[in-house]
């Protein structure tokens, strides 16, 4: 497959679901890494990947870990998984060829080598339809096509500088622009200051993430579920009403999914537009303004044009 270097060049799910699968398992088994090994984060902000101009990282780590800190990679240029200490020392494999299983075993060999001692807690899938099968165990995803990678790597580049561009909207608190490896999501949150207490036998993971009222943004490359990669939003708690209000462009809606309601820009309908960068935009603008709106945020007091607070300049703009 010859590289698309336009803005949003297609991804259809269909035509690299198997790898999608596998890369998937993957970054779950990193991320679990990442998660043994940093220091707790409000709303888990400490364990998503960040992106890189080769790939995805997760960032320094380690100092619970024995004192040696590290960092894992991986590069979608040369497609390889690279471990690397802050003693200098180096270690990388090739992720082309490899089973969940085989990439498990050479991770674990290689943090090994390096003398690092971390493990994973739950060495198996979060939320996947194999979740009660270990990793060290999964022969059967073992696809990786080099160039849809670095398609979906390309294409997740691209949302992340859109994601940037918006949060820079907000005078707020604001999650970073971040990739899930659980969701296998890009996203960027803001958050008023109110406080959401969830019943107790709500499980911790969505306790912490949801500890404050929040409204998210992102871009999904599909699921079973909905099975299509899209940008989407969601308000959480939901207002009563949040799915009447209007999103641009005309092609956006809602969607509803596990009892609350996705603001939905179909990704080849983005494609799509007259100018795709600013239609995501638009559609991000009109969700935040339907969520805030109706959850009562301070939406005049929370811009920031531009990314300017200074009530200097901001006087000098209008």
């Amino acid at each position: 497959m010859q590289e698309n270097r336009e803005l949003f060049a297609p991804i259809p799910l269909q035509d690299w679901r198997d790898t999608k699968e596998t890369l998937h398992r993957f970054c779950q088994i990193v991320g679990k890494l990442r998660l043994a090994a940093s220091v707790r984060r409000n709303h888990w902000w400490n364990v998503p990947f960040h992106l890189t101009g080769r790939g995805i990282t997760t960032r320094p780590m380690g100092q619970g870990a024995g004192g040696q800190a590290f960092t894992i990679d991986f590069d979608f240029v040369d497609h390889q998984l690279r471990v690397q200490t802050a003693d200098g020392d180096t270690s990388a494999f090739a992720l082309q060829g490899q089973s969940v299983a085989s990439f498990h075993r050479e991770l674990m060999e290689t943090l090994a080598a390096l003398d690092i001692p971390v493990r994973i807690a739950i060495p198996r899938p979060f939320d996947l339809p194999d979740a009660g099968r270990p990793f060290a165990e999964d022969t059967e995803h073992a696809s990786y096509d080099p160039a849809w990678v670095t398609r979906y790597w390309r294409v997740l580049g691209q949302a992340n500088l859109v994601l940037e561009e918006f949060a820079a909207r907000f005078d707020g608190k604001v999650s970073p622009v971040h990739h899930f490896w659980h969701t296998f999501d890009i996203a960027h949150t803001r958050f008023s200051d109110r406080r959401v207490d969830l019943p107790p036998q709500t499980d911790p993971v969505t306790r912490e993430a949801y500890s404050r009222e929040v409204i998210s943004f992102g871009l999904w490359f599909g699921d079973d579920a909905f099975p299509e990669p899209a940008f989407y939003s969601y308000t959480a708690p939901e207002p009563p009403g949040l799915a009447d209000q209007p999103l641009r462009p005309e092609a956006a809606g809602w969607a509803a999914r596990d009892g609350s309601h996705l603001a939905v820009l179909r990704y080849d309908d983005a494609r799509a537009a007259a100018d795709p960068r600013a239609a995501v935009l638009d559609f991000y603008e009109s969700a935040y303004q339907a969520g805030a709106r109706l959850a009562g945020w301070d939406v005049e007091r929370l811009t920031s044009p531009g990314g300017i607070t200074d009530p200097v300049l901001l006087r000098e703009r209008r």
